[in-house]
């Protein structure tokens, strides 16, 4: 009995908080904390200006095609933003990265709110990242996963990478229900037109770039890529090890000039793994995202308004309902991933536990180009189909997408934990010399 208690057996509250993940959230750094936090605000803005984004351009006279072109020039142009953001992020300071998106976003805003010309809202929509699909399209979720891996302990990334997931999720959701029932109150309440009770929301979006621009100047420098230099404090901790090591140095001396060769071969075997990896990756997640483009929020939520005559404040309460669900079902992801391993359940999020910190933002980067270049394809097609009333063929077949993107996920990397393992074993190996 003695022993059992030494063991500190566990309560059942505190069994609960590690599986949901509280207990690791509670532990883990400010920085990460302040991550959640921007993530939250954020997909609370994309959710809200989501809502109303496809309703809004078709009010100001944009057809349903080029509102199709609109989505999916977004789309592209933050690829290419993305891409050169988070390829140099490490270099440029990822809280530089982030403070910059931070001001382009409010800017964004303030432009939507105070313009309706079509390119100058393109152009605001490409440098401000406003979200067509409510989701991550800029180079912020890259930056904040890259993060977040380097700031926690491999054996707690799940349940962070799950309260990461959930908060944006629900973000989202809230963001949803507050923009719907805050343009229904306008209008019925206050006798105000559609047109400025969407430009209010656009201001609402503005004001929290600028909060999120406050999360990010009090991330401390812990965050910062620093890969560099501990590569210099091992070799001087090695050469000091050496010096100090007497009888059997000497013994091991002829092996010591094969040492930087092993190691590049050790990196050149698990950069072919990974790569092996990240393009099954690449071609699954590409799949995915294509039939995201063609059932985007902003899309669903033209649709419900124009088929159904829904207003804002309904369709606002059943998104946040299915959203709300969505984060749910994290947590018991979250769950699961501590007794089947992570590519199986969060298999969006094991690059950042198997890619190398050095290089975690680059390759999540690329990934993240991937499926925005294959989402940028489905709203122009969901447009063409909306003019030529077939509005409902995009979501048929983006629902049996889905379908093959999900079964592409479990025959491709059901069984892959144990190379996962092996991964994270070199890599710790690589540390510890």
């Amino acid at each position: 009995m003695a022993s059992d208690t030494q063991s500190g057996t566990k309560s059942p509250w505190a069994h609960v908080l590690e599986e949901l993940g509280l207990a690791t959230m509670w532990c883990s750094s400010r920085d990460v904390k302040f991550l959640c936090a921007q993530r939250f605000v954020r997909l609370f803005a994309y959710g809200g200006s989501t809502l109303v984004l496809a309703s809004y351009l078709s009010a100001i006279g944009i057809t349903d095609d080029r509102i199709g072109l609109f989505m999916t020039l977004t789309l592209i142009g933050d690829v290419v933003i993305s891409f050169f953001l988070t390829l140099f992020a490490d270099a440029m300071g990822r809280r530089a990265v982030l403070s910059l998106g931070s001001i382009l976003m409010a800017g964004s805003g303030v432009v939507f709110a105070l313009f309706g010309n079509y390119w100058i809202l393109l152009a605001a929509a490409v440098f401000g990242v406003i979200s067509p699909s409510g989701n991550e399209i800029g180079p912020f979720r890259a930056v904040e996963e890259s993060t977040l891996a380097h700031l926690t302990p491999k054996e707690q990334l799940s349940d962070v990478f799950a309260w990461y997931s959930l908060v944006g999720t629900a973000g989202t959701a809230l963001g949803q229900l507050v923009c719907g029932w805050t343009i229904s109150s306008l209008q019925s309440l206050h006798g105000w037109a559609f047109i400025p009770s969407c430009r209010i929301i656009f201001f609402v979006y503005a004001g929290v770039g600028l909060l999120k621009l406050l999360l990010t100047l009090v991330l401390s420098r812990e965050m910062e890529a620093v890969s560099e230099e501990e590569a210099h404090k091992r070799q001087q901790q090695q050469q000091q090890a050496d010096e100090t090591r007497p009888l059997l140095a000497e013994s091991r001396s002829n092996e010591q000039p094969a040492t930087p060769n092993s190691r590049k071969s050790l990196f050149a075997s698990l950069d072919q793994d990974l790569w092996s990896l990240v393009i099954r990756l690449f071609i699954l997640f590409g799949l995915d995202a294509f039939a995201s483009g063609l059932a985007s929020l902003s899309w669903m939520t033209y649709f419900f308004r124009r088929k159904f005559s829904l207003p804002e404040g309904e369709l606002g309460t059943i998104f946040f309902v299915t959203s709300t669900i969505a984060a749910a079902s994290m947590l018991v992801a979250s769950s699961i991933a501590k007794r089947i391993g992570n590519v199986k359940p969060l298999a969006r999020h094991s690059l950042p536990q198997l890619s190398p910190s050095d290089r975690r933002t680059a390759i999540m980067g690329a990934v993240n180009v991937v499926k925005t270049t294959t989402q940028s394809l489905g709203p122009l097609l969901t447009g063409i189909l909306a003019r030529n009333n077939l509005f409902g063929v995009s979501f048929i077949i983006a629902g049996c997408l889905k379908v093959i993107y999900d079964l592409g996920m479990l025959f491709s990397f059901g069984g892959k934990e144990a190379a996962s393992r092996k991964l994270t074993t070199q890599e710790n190996e690589e540390e510890t010399r």
